[in-house]
C-alpha cells in the first residue's frame, strides 16, 4: 500500500494567505460610519445611526 503523507502548512503560510472578502471591508466601513460615541461626565454613550 502507498503511504499517505500530509504536510501541515505552518503558521506564518496559514496566515500569509488570508485575504477580507469584500463584503467585510464593506460591512466594517458602513459600522464605523454609522457610529457615533457621545462623552458626557465622564461616560461614553454609543449609538448607531441607522
Amino acid at each position: 500500500m502507498a503511504k499517505l503523507y500530509l504536510h501541515k502548512p505552518s503558521k506564518e503560510e496559514e496566515l500569509g494567505n488570508l485575504q477580507p472578502r469584500k463584503e467585510t471591508i464593506a460591512f466594517l466601513l458602513n459600522y464605523s460610519k454609522a457610529l457615533s460615541v457621545i462623552d458626557y461626565k465622564n461616560m461614553k454613550f454609543e449609538a448607531l445611526l441607522n
